[in-house]
C-alpha cells in the first residue's frame, strides 16, 4: 500500500518553477525524507499534498486513490509556521486541537495528559503558551499534530529550534511511530538528521528530483577515493607517495585522498612498510557529502 503518490506534479509562481514534473511514491509505514537546499520546493510540495495550494498540473492521491479531503482525519500535519494560541494554557491548546481533530470527549483528557508527558511538558501544562521557550513551542506543536493518532505524519522542519536533547526526544517518538506502522514524511535541510531516521530519501533541487531511493541503496552505489587510517609512527612521508593526492587530519585519524585509479591495497602496503597500521578503511560518503555533490552537479547542469 502507498500512503502518498504524486504524479507529474508541477507548480509555478510567476517565472519560478517551484515544483517541476515531480513523481514520487511514498510507501505506507516508511520514514521518508524530503531533502533539499532552501528554496528547493520541499514546502511547496508538502502544501500541495495537504491541498493548501493546488498544483498547476499532475495529480496527488493518498491511501490508494483518496484525495486529501477524503483522508484528512488520517493525516497529522506540522507546518513550518507554527500556529498556537499564545494566551491559552499548554493543556488547553492541546485539548482544543484534540477536540477539533475528533478525539472523543471521554478520551481527550487522557490523551492530553499522555502527550504532555511524552513531550516533557507536563510541568508546563498550566502555563500560557507565550511563557514557553521556542523549543517548547516546537514540542507542543508536535503533540498537537499527533494527538488524534493519525496514520500519516507530514512534518515540515520538525527539529527547528530544538536543542540536542529535545531533538533526540522527538526522533525517538518518530521511531516509535514507525514501529507502530505509521508513515512519516518530513522535510529538512539538515542531512545528519535524515541520515539517522530515514529509510527513503527524496532529494530535490530547484523543483526537480535529483535522487529518490532507499537510503541503503543510495549508500551502496557510492564509491570513495578516501581512505580513513589510524597510524602509529611518523606520517609526514604519506603526502609524497605517488598514489596520494591529499592528506587531511581527522582527530586521531588521517583521511587520505587517493589519486585517480590508485589501488588502496598499494597504499596499505606502502604504509605497512613504514608505520604500524591500527585502522584502515574506505570512508563511505555521508549523506551530507552526497547531497553537496549531487546538488552541485544539478546546479551545473542547469547553468
Amino acid at each position: 500500500m502507498n500512503a502518498v503518490v504524486l504524479g507529474d506534479v508541477c507548480k509555478d509562481f510567476g517565472q519560478v518553477h517551484a515544483v517541476d514534473h515531480l513523481n514520487v511514491t511514498v510507501p505506507a509505514g516508511a520514514i521518508y525524507g524530503f531533502l533539499g537546499p532552501n528554496g528547493a520546493g520541499k514546502t511547496t510540495t508538502i502544501r500541495m499534498i495537504m491541498n493548501i495550494i493546488r498544483p498547476d498540473s499532475g495529480h496527488i492521491s493518498l491511501f490508494e486513490g483518496r484525495s486529501v479531503e477524503q483522508a484528512k482525519s488520517r493525516i497529522g500535519y506540522m507546518p513550518e509556521e507554527r500556529g498556537l494560541y499564545r494566551k491559552m494554557t499548554t493543556r488547553n491548546v492541546l485539548a482544543y486541537f484534540g477536540a477539533i481533530k475528533g478525539v472523543a470527549k471521554n478520551e481527550l483528557a487522557q490523551r492530553v495528559a499522555e502527550w504532555l508527558k511524552r513531550v516533557e511538558l507536563a510541568d508546563w501544562a498550566d502555563k500560557k503558551v507565550e511563557e514557553l521557550s521556542r523549543g517548547m513551542h516546537q514540542k507542543l506543536q508536535f503533540a498537537v499534530t499527533a494527538i488524534n493518532n493519525p496514520e500519516l505524519f507530514i512534518l515540515d522542519e520538525p527539529f527547528s529550534g530544538l536543542d540536542p536533547i529535545n531533538t533526540d526526544l522527538l526522533k525517538n517518538i518518530i521511531l516509535q511511530m514507525r514501529q507502530e506502522g505509521k508513515t512519516i514524511i518530513f522535510s529538512t535541510h539538515v542531512m545528519h538528521e535524515a541520515e539517522k531516521l530515514c529509510e527513503f530519501i527524496l532529494l530535490v533541487n530547484k523543483g526537480k528530483v535529483v535522487l529518490d531511493d532507499r537510503l541503503d541503496q543510495i549508500r551502496s552505489r557510492q564509491t570513495s577515493d578516501i581512505m580513513s587510517v589510524e597510524l602509529e609512527g611518523e606520517t609526514s612521508f604519506i603526502e609524497e607517495l605517488p598514489n596520494v593526492m591529499k592528506v587531511m587530519s581527522e582527530g586521531k585519524r588521517l583521511d587520505i585522498k587517493l589519486a585517480p585509479d590508485a589501488d588502496p591495497q598499494e597504499l596499505l602496503r606502502s604504509l605497512m612498510d613504514r608505520v604500524r597500521v591500527q585502522a584502515f578503511e574506505v570512508k563511505v560518503p555521508s549523506l551530507h557529502e552526497i547531497f553537496v555533490d549531487l546538488v552541485g552537479k544539478s546546479d551545473a547542469e542547469a547553468a
